[in-house]
């Protein structure tokens, strides 16, 4: 093995550790097993109680069984049989749930450069909203297109990285950051998707989301917190860019999660609430450029832009086609398995009791809809993913809609690799 070789596989180790522990503060995971919704008699739901292990302890039986086999809303119900009363009734309680903040209008766009590279033509954007400092975004299309296009808005991940937004899945110059180019290597096979989506054919936004990026919370903006591992003494936002200051920034705003999670439940909304509100907003903005078509317009993305997939491609039928990539299981894996390495963004409370978490993103049904997902993913449990594949398959099939819906998995940990990528494309070249 030559030393170039054993570099990157040290990068690989180092990216594995991050992804299952940097996102939220790290707890001792326990080793479990998948555990029926139902229990069939008293007796064995107390020999579950007693035997089986969880990441609550010996609780972990007994919060999986508050949550409903079929949830009263899920489309899987035999009394569901109408689709359009169906999708009405689950619409309006899921966005209950979620309690988005109150839609903005649209922003002014302001554009701050334009140029070509990599084949495209790019323009950096931002706007502002009524909160917080500006959104900055990228949008690219193929060099010299005419007319309007196809558009897919790219939702970045989360990778406990949140000083880089946008820039995690685009490339606007040679000039890349190391720590860019670490990551896309690791989890993109080496490429900026988006750049490569735009080139077939696609006009592409990819915008900070809440939190990330320009949307970061700055260190003078909770200047005296002085409270455990949020403690902002020492630190300084003064040259961001330097390596190690954004590795400590992302250390310190993964422990931030739970504060900001914790300070929007109380305002009355929720991570996943502000998330689709500003999603929403970028897709506004998307498809009304003159250079879009507003009837073919998609999104999609991994990890923590999957999460904002499924949230945004099950609550808004502007998005015709959508591709969740390593962001599909149940709330049942999340209750005994996989919520230690989750981040706080993933959680709307209550809203199990309604709808298993696919069932989110099948509100969209019959819209075309690809999951894709990965065999070794260290933060799902893979038999809860498949149990989530048969949910999603089930209710396409009632809705008569098979042929709209496919999930995939392939061998490796968590990545949106180049074939995925190429599945990804080939979906979106479909239906759009």
């Amino acid at each position: 093995m030559n030393a170039e070789h054993e570099d990157f596989s040290e990068k690989i180790e180092r990216r594995t550790f991050l992804k299952a522990a940097a996102l939220v503060p790290v707890f001792s995971a326990l080793n479990s097993q998948p555990i029926l919704n139902s229990m069939s008699t008293d007796t064995e739901n107390a020999q579950l109680m007693t035997s089986e292990k969880s990441l609550i302890g010996n609780y972990g039986p007994w919060a999986a069984s508050l949550m409903p086999k079929i949830p009263p809303l899920s489309f899987r119900n035999e009394n569901q049989k109408d689709l359009a009363a169906w999708k009405k009734a689950a619409f309006t309680k899921t966005t209950e749930m979620i309690a988005s903040p109150p839609k903005n209008k649209l922003p002014e766009v302001k554009t701050i450069k334009k140029y070509v590279y990599d084949g495209l033509e790019i323009e950096e954007l931002s706007w502002q909203l009524p909160y917080g400092r500006p959104t900055n975004a990228v949008l690219l299309k193929p060099r010299g297109t005419k007319g309007t296009l196809p558009a897919i808005l790219g939702l970045h991940d989360h990778a406990g990285k949140k000083y880089f937004g946008y820039r995690k899945i685009v490339k606007t110059s040679d000039d890349q950051h190391p720590l860019l180019k670490e990551h896309q290597e690791t989890d993109y096979g080496g490429k900026a998707w988006a750049n490569e989506v735009a080139k077939r054919g696609y006009v592409v936004l990819v915008h900070d989301a809440f939190a990330f990026g320009s949307r970061r919370v700055f260190y003078e903006d909770v200047k005296g917190l002085d409270w455990g591992t949020v403690n902002t003494a020492g630190k300084s936002d003064l040259d961001p860019e330097k390596t190690e200051n954004i590795e400590a920034y992302n250390a310190w705003s993964s422990e931030h999660e739970h504060v900001m999670s914790k300070s929007l439940f109380c305002a009355g909304t929720t991570w996943p609430g502000v998330f689709l509100s500003e999603d929403q907003t970028a897709l506004d903005i998307l498809s009304n450029r003159k250079d879009v078509d507003p009837n073919r317009i998609g999104c999609g993305g991994l990890s923590g832009g999957g999460l904002r997939t499924v949230y945004l491609a099950g609550m808004d039928e502007r998005v015709k086609c959508a591709v969740c990539v390593g962001f599909m299981t149940t709330w049942n894996d999340l209750i005994l398995n996989k919520s230690f390495n989750h981040t706080w963004m993933t959680y709307t409370p209550l809203l199990p009791q309604y709808l298993d978490f696919p069932e989110i993103i099948g509100l969209r049904v019959p819209l075309p809809t690809l999951v894709l997902n990965n065999n070794q993913d260290e933060l799902y449990t893979l038999s809860e993913m498949k149990k989530a594949d048969n949910i999603l398959t089930e209710v396409f099939k009632k809705a008569n809609a098979s042929d709209k819906y496919q999930a995939r998995f392939y061998d490796g940990p968590h990545k949106f690799d180049l074939q995925m990528q190429q599945d990804a494309f080939a979906w979106f070249d479909k239906w759009l």
